[in-house]
This record gives C-alpha cells, sequence and structure tokens, in this order.
C-alpha cells in the first residue's frame, strides 16, 4: 500500500499557489482582515488587496490549505459579507512566507458591491457605554462589523480616500487599532475616535452658524431640549431627522403642524423592542426585523386597548392618529442610543418621534448649510457634525405580512443591495415612476435598486434623482446602454429619459405590466409561462387612456393580456377626488344608480356648493377621465361608510378603512359580491368586474343600522372573493394556474393574506413580493425586465 501513496504524498507537500477573485458585499466589511486571519491560520504565504471587480487574493501553500482556504471563504465570511462568486486559477509558485494586505489598486470596471449601512454592532455599543473605554460616549464608534458604508461611500475601491471620512488623519491609536490583524477594527475605513473626529456639535435656532453650545455637551444638551418639548433636527446617517419626544402631545402636534403632515402616522423610536410590546403586537419575525442590522421602521398592528403598567411609555395620540399600525425603529446609531439615555443618565425622553428631515414632498436634507435653511422654520436646534452624507437615504420601511417581511420603502440598510434576476439584461437604467421614486440599474443577471428617492413632482427631488443615478453608476460600473420609462405622457421620470437618452433607445413600459414582472423577477420566474397578475393601486396610465388601477392581465415579461378590470367610473377632478374620497363615492353612486340621499355620509361630506357642481361636472363629463382603480374604490368604500372623507396623505382613506376591518367581530362572514361581465359584452374584450351590487348592498347594510367596521370587513372579503373568482376563471379558460399580487393595494396585509390563503386553497402557487416594494417603488425592476426582452442582450 505504500508504493500508490507515495505520488500522493509528494504532490500534497508540493507549493500551490492560486488567484482568487471574491465578487459582492466583500468592501467595507472586514473582508481583507478575515482573509488575512485565515490565511494565516493556515500557514499561506501570499497577499490580499481590494480591487474595482472585488477582493483579490494569492495564496502559496500546500494544497490542502490552499483548497482549503478558497472552501472557507463564503462558509465563514465576516456578518455584513454577502459572497456574489469566488473565482480562482492556478498559478506558478513564487516562494515566500508572509501574507500581507497590499494596497487598493484602481482602475478597471467597477464590478463589487457596496454594503448598505449597518446599525451598531453589541461590541461597540458595549464600548460606548464603559467609562474605562477610550471611545466611552463616542458618538461616532464602528467598526468593521457595523457603522455608515453606501452613505459615505464616494468611490471604488471601499478605502478610506473614497469615502467621506478622508478629512478625518486617523489619531495615533485609531491607526495602531487599523493596523494591527488582530484587532476588531483591522482596516476599518469609518474607524474614529474623540481625539481625531468626526465631531458632535449643537447649534441653536438662534445662532447664525453650525458650532459648539459654549461649555456644554451635545448630547446632554439635546435630551434637555427635547424634554422641554422642543423639536430637534438630528443628522443621522443618510440624512437629517425631526425628533421630538413622542410623549408630548404639545411637542408632536407643533412637528405636525410645522411639517405641514396632515394625519399621516409618525415613526417613533424606542430603545428597546420590549418598550413597546404593551403598545403593540409583536411576533418573533416583527421582533427580528426591529433588531436586525437593517434597522427599518418595522409597521406593527396596534393593540386596540393597550394596558398600562407604571413606567410604561405612551405615545401621544398625535403621534399616529386613527392608524391602525405603529411605525417603530430601534435606535441604529451611536448618537441615537446616547439620545434615549445610557444606563445612569438623567431622565429624559424614552421614546422619539423620528421623521424624516423635510417638508411633505421635498427630499431628506443632508447638506449641513442647507439644513440650516430648509428647517429654520421646523426646528428649534440642530444635533449635527462634521462628516458629510454623500448619498441621501431615507428608513426603509417593513411590515410582515403571514410571517414573512414585505417591504414597503427599499432604503436604507438594504440598498444598494442587488437583487438576481433570473434572465440576463443588457446594461439599462430604469427609471420607475412618479411616485415613491426608486430607479433600477441592470446588467447580466444582477439589478441594483436605488434607495427610496420620493416624488417626483419636487424640483429638489429631481435633482437627488440625478446625483443618485450618477453615484449609483459609478460604484457599479453599469453603463446604460437603454433606458427604460413608463407610458404615462406626463410622468417626470419619463421626461428625465427622453431628455437625458443621448441617441440610447428609450422603452416604455406599461404601469402594470412592470408590477407584475417586478413579482415575476423577484420570485425567479424565467417568463416561459405566463402568469395571471393582480395588479391593484390607485393610479397608473392604460394603455387606452384610462386611468387603470383594478387589473387582471395574463402576462409574462414579452407581453401582456388584459383578461379583466374594474369597470369603469369617471375621475372627477382627478387629484382632487384623490384629496376628498368624498368625491370617489359619489361618483361611484352615480355610476351604480343610487341616488345621492342625505342620510349618506359621503353626502353629508360634500359642501352643499361643491356637491352642486360635482353633479354638473359628472353630467357633463367635464375633467373626468375614466379609471378601473381599486385603490379609488377603497377610497369611495371608505367615505360612504363614514370612516375617512378627507385624505391628508396618500392611501389614508385605504389604510382607515384597513383598521376598521379589523376591528369588526370575528364571527361575520358576510361579504359583499361583485359582478362579472363576460368578454363578448364588453368592447376591450375584457371580463369587467362591477362594483354596483357591491355598493348597493353597502347602502343597505349602512340604512340598516350596520357598524362602518362590518361594512369595511364584508368590503375586504367581496373583494377577496372577486380576486379568487377573476383568477378561476382565467384558469378555466387560458390553463394557468400562477397568480401575482402586486401593486400598492396590496401593502394591506388583511387583503393580501386574505387574497393569498384563498387562492392557495384552490390549488393556485400565489406570487407576492417580500423584499421588492409592491408599490411604484418596486416598479423600475419591473420596467428592467420588460425591457431586457424588448432591448434582447447582445
Amino acid at each position: 500500500m505504500s508504493g500508490p501513496q507515495a505520488p500522493t504524498a509528494v504532490a500534497e507537500n508540493t507549493p500551490r499557489r492560486r488567484r482568487v477573485t471574491v465578487r459582492g458585499v466583500v468592501q467595507g466589511v472586514g473582508f481583507r482582515p478575515y482573509l488575512y486571519g485565515l490565511a494565516t491560520e493556515l500557514a499561506l504565504a501570499g497577499h490580499v488587496t481590494n480591487t474595482p471587480e472585488g477582493v483579490v487574493a494569492e495564496v502559496e501553500g500546500s494544497a490542502s490549505a490552499v483548497a482549503r482556504f478558497c472552501d472557507l471563504i463564503a462558509a465563514q465570511a465576516p456578518p455584513l459579507a454577502r459572497v456574489e462568486s469566488v473565482h480562482h486559477r492556478e498559478m506558478p509558485p513564487v516562494g515566500g512566507t508572509a501574507f500581507t494586505i497590499r494596497t487598493s489598486r484602481t482602475g478597471g470596471p467597477a464590478r463589487t458591491l457596496v454594503s448598505p449601512d449597518s446599525a451598531t454592532c453589541p461590541d461597540c455599543l458595549a464600548e460606548l457605554a464603559a467609562p474605562a473605554d477610550r471611545r466611552y460616549r463616542h458618538p461616532f464608534v464602528n467598526c468593521t462589523h457595523c457603522g455608515p458604508r453606501f452613505t459615505i461611500v464616494t468611490g471604488v475601491p471601499y478605502d478610506r480616500a473614497n469615502t467621506t471620512m478622508a478629512g478625518f488623519a486617523m489619531c495615533a491609536d485609531c491607526a495602531r487599532e487599523y493596523e494591527d490583524p488582530a484587532d476588531r477594527r483591522f482596516h476599518a475605513q469609518p474607524v474614529a475616535c474623540p481625539a481625531c473626529g468626526p465631531r458632535l456639535k449643537l447649534v441653536l435656532a438662534q445662532e447664525a452658524r453650525i458650532g459648539d453650545v459654549e461649555g456644554a455637551d451635545p448630547v446632554t444638551e439635546a435630551r434637555a431640549l427635547l424634554k422641554r418639548g422642543a423639536i430637534l433636527a438630528v443628522k443621522g446617517l443618510g440624512g437629517y431627522h425631526l425628533a421630538c419626544d413622542a410623549s408630548n402631545q404639545e411637542a408632536v402636534a407643533l412637528l405636525r403642524r410645522r411639517k405641514a403632515r396632515g394625519d399621516k402616522p409618525f415613526a417613533v423610536m424606542a430603545r428597546t423592542a420590549d418598550d413597546v410590546r404593551h403598545l403593540v403586537r409583536l411576533s418573533p419575525a416583527e421582533r427580528s426585523l426591529l433588531e436586525g442590522r437593517a434597522r427599518p421602521v418595522v409597521l406593527l398592528r396596534r393593540r386596540p386597548h393597550p394596558s398600562y403598567a407604571p413606567g410604561d411609555l405612551r405615545p401621544a395620540e398625535a403621534v399616529a392618529p386613527r392608524s391602525p399600525d405603529l411605525g417603530v425603529m430601534l435606535p441604529y446609531t451611536p448618537v441615537h442610543h446616547l439620545l434615549l439615555g445610557l444606563p445612569g443618565d438623567p431622565d429624559g425622553p424614552r421614546l422619539l418621534v423620528m421623521t424624516s428631515g423635510n417638508l411633505s414632498g421635498e427630499p431628506i436634507v443632508t447638506d449641513d448649510n442647507e439644513a440650516l435653511e430648509r428647517l429654520a422654520h421646523l426646528a428649534d436646534a440642530w444635533l449635527t457634525h462634521d462628516r458629510p452624507i454623500h448619498v441621501p437615504c431615507d428608513d426603509s420601511v417593513v411590515r410582515v405580512c403571514d410571517g414573512e417581511p414585505l417591504v414597503i420603502r427599499r432604503s436604507r440598510g438594504y440598498a444598494p443591495l442587488p437583487v438576481s434576476l433570473p434572465l440576463p439584461v443588457r446594461p439599462a437604467l430604469a427609471v420607475g415612476g412618479d411616485l415613491k421614486n426608486a430607479f433600477c440599474l441592470g446588467a447580466g443577471r444582477q439589478a441594483w435598486l436605488s434607495a427610496h428617492i420620493g416624488d417626483m413632482d419636487d424640483v429638489g427631488t429631481q435633482r437627488v434623482f440625478e446625483r443618485a443615478v450618477a453615484q449609483l453608476e459609478s460604484i457599479t460600473g453599469v453603463r446604460p446602454e437603454a433606458l427604460v420609462s413608463d407610458r404615462h405622457p406626463g410622468y417626470r421620470s419619463a421626461g428625465w429619459a427622453d431628455r437625458n437618452a443621448a441617441h440610447r433607445p428609450v422603452v416604455r413600459v406599461q404601469h402594470h405590466h412592470a408590477h407584475i414582472a417586478a413579482a415575476m423577477a423577484e420570485h425567479g420566474l424565467d417568463g416561459t409561462r405566463p402568469v395571471i397578475g393582480v395588479a391593484f393601486d390607485g393610479t397608473g396610465h392604460g394603455d387606452d387612456g384610462a386611468v387603470w388601477g383594478g387589473e387582471f392581465l395574463l402576462a409574462d415579461y414579452d407581453r401582456f393580456t388584459r383578461f379583466g378590470h374594474l369597470a369603469y367610473v369617471p375621475l372627477p377632478g382627478g387629484d382632487a377626488a384623490v384629496r376628498r374620497p368624498y368625491r370617489m363615492a359619489l361618483a361611484h353612486l352615480r355610476a351604480a344608480g343610487i341616488d345621492w340621499s342625505d342620510d349618506l355620509a359621503c353626502t353629508t361630506a360634500c359642501p352643499a356648493d361643491e356637491l352642486h357642481l360635482l353633479e354638473r361636472q359628472l353630467e357633463r363629463d367635464l375633467n373626468c377621465v375614466p379609471t378601473s382603480s381599486m385603490g379609488r374604490l377603497f377610497d369611495a368604500v371608505s367615505s360612504l361608510a363614514g370612516v375617512c372623507h378627507l385624505a391628508g396623505y396618500e392611501a389614508q382613506a385605504a389604510v382607515e378603512l384597513e383598521g376598521a376591518a379589523l376591528r369588526a367581530p370575528a364571527d361575520d362572514t358576510t361579504a359583499y359580491a361583485f359582478a362579472l361581465h363576460a368578454s363578448e359584452e364588453n368592447r376591450d374584450g375584457a371580463v369587467r368586474a362591477d362594483p354596483a351590487p357591491v355598493l348597493a348592498a353597502i347602502v343597505g347594510d349602512l340604512r340598516g343600522g350596520v357598524e362602518p367596521a362590518l361594512v369595511a370587513a364584508r368590503f375586504h372579503r367581496g373583494v377577496t372573493g372577486l380576486v379568487h373568482r377573476m383568477c378561476a376563471r382565467a384558469r378555466e379558460r387560458h390553463g394557468l394556474d400562477t397568480v401575482a399580487l402586486t401593486g400598492g393595494v396590496f401593502a394591506n396585509t388583511l387583503l393580501s393574506s386574505a387574497c393569498a390563503a384563498t387562492l392557495r386553497e384552490d390549488g393556485f402557487t400565489v406570487l407576492r413580493h417580500h423584499m421588492v416594494p409592491p408599490n411604484d417603488g418596486g416598479l423600475a425592476l419591473g420596467q428592467l425586465m420588460v425591457a431586457a426582452r424588448a432591448t434582447p442582450t447582445d
């Protein structure tokens, strides 16, 4: 046996060398020090460096050690890393005994990925609270496992020189940690301490410049101001927040007035998840989201009648009036932890309102001087610092539906992580829609959704959009060969694409087709078989010039057929009907042949002079574009039931209608029924779902004394039944059994859960969004996939 083993032993002892290229989120996450430690442990020689294409290492040693090194790269990667691929090739041995970290290489196309910003890790929090530690109470403590990334990156490879930390020279102690392979801050680019910055500062409203409040600790003074009811502008990772004591009714109401917020709920920040357990229902999945590294705002169902023990937090009523949910997030920066207080700190606010630093509709403020100017009428003081924010990034918003995450706004903590695509795409930029704008860059089998941009009506938002496009192109290396936009002729995003095409093709994609394609792409469907797409939202430009939004489409990436839709009703006055749901209720009643009697809440909600004008407007069809929108039907029912007549924020009427339905008795199973009119009877060849019987039943119930909560629940069940009936009819006619539920209406978890359960019970496969928003924040991904088929890869 010794004879055959001898050659193997010789081969094992023969030095081997491999060049290894690791792509993914591998810069700014401690990957080079991780490989350094792994190579040292395996007694390998060589080096590692950052390059635009990723982390590149050359390792030399025994064949088994080199193979072990390659096997462990992905298996034991650092917490913030995301390894997309590991490629290695053999090289001739060159000798050597040491393994080193080399200076980063520049030049060539960028192929690596930048990490999202990450919440402060437990080790750094322990240092923050330890009086003997040199970073005790340091507002910028971070390491390779946490802290700012995406918002401070100015270029790749990810090195300090390519971040907004470039202007802060490391002190001797930080430099020693940075160079020590055994230290947690080995090559941590944002490394800092009190000796070398950045610096936290507090400026009061009466001061003309940013500077230290003389002789005072900025955080101590800020906490005292919050306790007295002041509103603070607080500089975070991706922009300024406006903060106040969430338990102070007067402070919250003042912030709401200053910000022109209407009734839109505020998010709150608590120290721990347990601090809000008496206020909301908290599942393990929701707790995991709250406490995870992304630290989004998590929408949690409020307890209808919370019981308070001594010392329990009590948010002011003005925090989230009439909302069924409370948006909660936990601290994700050292400044947040300091504001909420460390053990032993004097009493201060334990629950803070944290809302974007802007007026409603404007982009979040990131520049310090601009913050002093734009937030001057909103804030009483500014808690700021001198580390620049390079990339604006709002808080992400997530909820849990049937135990799975449902991202409503994908931004801080998630962007710019890529989405894997089921099909390759040529390099392209999809510009998204005009509401909740997020754009998407794609190339090959990866797509990068931008952070939340906002509503494109605002000129400032359009400028933010342009800068964000340039920044994401620079860090991804994608150079778009085509642009993609919505078919709506008035969209500002589409106009931007036309103006910036520069001889590149611009592909226009129908709004609801894009929604369905986004759901297909998120679930990895290759499009070889169409799906039944149920696309419910408020507004989308239809191919016939109408406003679509209650759509049943048979779709793949190449094309779609409109199988069915809600019956058209007039949209009187366009946006006026969106802001005043009673107008939609009256338009639906008229279309259903139901009189506007004075015993109906929507009739009495409409001022008499407006009621008269609305009647003439509908009779003469003046500024009454037809709509099939399910979102507008939710508005109409909300007003008809007396739940919400005026919408101060998007989807308020629908949100409050869902909240009413949650209060209905569980033993009621009545469902309103839509009438279905066969496609042969309709001019467009699609099945028409007529809500007239639903409206008649609601009016009858209300006149019979049925409570609004029961009406709301019966309506939700009616829509669920409509979805099931239409999908069953589509399966019967076309043999399809996969359903994609998409569009902003499916952010309603009561509806989404009921539809999914009913369809699955009948044998359908159901696709729902999880990490890509169902609303227009996910639109660009679908645009990209449809355009990839319209403009195939080379």
